[in-house]
């Protein structure tokens, strides 16, 4: 009896290995089951996923699926972010010009011949290379000088210019009457655009340049349209005012600042007001050109100045609707100057204007650039505004065949 029950013992020792030798076999085959299940179920998928994504394709065509590996297609969802597009810079000179001064041969020292005086201090002086208006003491007020006072000198439609030099205190106003001569008639007395380095208000209408840390000392260029009772006024090459009415009618110009001192100087120059016209496009169907002496140039030189493109901006827009327009672009200068400088300066500047366009996205083959130098002049040269219309670009509408 106890060798049985000591061969039952061994026996049972024996065994215990075998089975569980038996137990991790049977668990090491269920997994390589359920792995080769996995992988077959995988590969399913991945050919189902195919098929989807061809019939996909097949059934909206030229578009494709997005694909991501190991998940379930879904259809692409659009996302984009909202573009702002905003004509910020739209103006364009009149062509008829009533009043120009760029202080060509004033002597320094001296007040402005072109002006009269309101009150205060203003003398002709060099500043950068420049001869200026310099405002300096006395809150000093100028007025442009005509030999006939008029009652009214602006027009229904106008454009006024000037550049201005902001010493980087205080506030420059431009009265849109004569304050020597005039009465403003306005029921609200805000008839002055009010200038700082980076903002225009005028009444309760007032804006700012949208760039970020302007330098608070420096030129800006200033620029005023006037249309039946609409005005927009502009800085450099951003429109800040654009009021649909205004409560007064525009006579004249005063230009103002209460804070010039002697150790804050203001400066103006290139002065010019101009009579308004015709939409470039009703130019075209009448006169077969458009003259445009808003195009603005470094003095003797082909450089494009930035108040220039406004005009350039408006040509754009005009050959981008209307395609089969193409132009000869023709420049023109005044008699000042060699006759043979001249012509090749205004060749050059034809020649800028043109490819201007051209960066712009303007076909080349849609333009020509010529120059006349001073060889056409609209009107004698033999005052400031004469010598202003004469300095144009003119843009001429060639035949299908030119």
């Amino acid at each position: 009896m106890k060798k049985i029950l000591v061969f039952l013992v061994v026996g049972l020792f024996l065994q215990a290995p075998l089975v569980a030798e038996a137990q991790i076999l049977k668990k090491v085959v269920k997994k390589a089951k359920k792995k080769t299940e996995r992988e077959v179920e995988k590969k399913a998928e991945k050919e189902v996923g195919k098929v989807f994504e061809e019939k996909s394709e097949d059934s909206i065509p030229g578009q494709k699926q997005p694909k991501e590996k190991g998940k379930a297609q879904e259809p692409a969802v659009a996302s984009q972010e909202p573009k702002l597009v905003w004509a910020k810079y739209d103006f364009v000179p009149g062509p008829d010009i009533i009043f120009d001064d760029n202080q060509e041969n004033e002597e320094n020292g001296e007040f402005p011949s072109r002006w009269d005086l309101v009150r205060g201090n203003a003398e002709v002086a060099e500043f950068g290379g420049d001869m200026v208006i310099m405002l300096r003491d006395g809150a000093p007020s100028i007025v442009p000088y005509f030999k006939d006072p008029q009652d009214d000198y602006l027009p229904d439609v106008f454009t006024i210019e000037f550049d201005l030099f902001y010493p980087g205190n205080g506030r420059f106003e431009a009265y849109l009457y004569d304050r020597k001569n005039q009465k403003s008639g306005s029921p609200t007395g805000y008839t002055y655009i009010e200038i700082t380095h980076e903002t225009m208000q005028l009444g309760q209408s007032r804006s700012k340049l949208p760039e970020e840390n302007i330098k608070k000392s420096r030129w800006m260029h200033i620029a005023i349209a006037y249309t039946n009772g609409k005005l927009k006024a502009y800085m450099d090459e951003t429109r800040l005012l654009n009021i649909p009415r205004i409560d007064f009618d525009p006579k004249g110009l005063t230009l103002y600042t209460y804070h010039a001192k002697n150790d804050n100087l203001f400066y103006v120059k290139n002065v010019r007001i101009a009579k308004g016209g015709v939409k470039y496009y009703d130019r075209i169907m009448e006169d077969g050109k458009i003259i445009a002496n808003g195009i603005r140039f470094d003095v003797n030189k082909a450089t494009l100045r930035p108040e220039s493109m406004g005009v350039i901006n408006e040509i754009h827009g005009l050959m981008t609707d209307h395609p089969e327009i193409k132009f000869s672009v023709e420049g023109h200068t005044d008699s000042d100057g060699e006759f043979d400088f001249n012509q090749e300066l205004s060749e050059r500047r034809a020649n800028t204007v043109m490819m201007q366009l051209v960066a712009m996205g303007i076909s080349a083959d849609r333009l020509v650039s010529k120059g006349y130098g001073e060889s056409k002049p609209m009107v004698t040269n033999d005052t400031p505004e004469g010598k202003a219309a004469n300095r144009r670009v003119e843009f001429v509408k060639m035949s299908e065949e030119g």
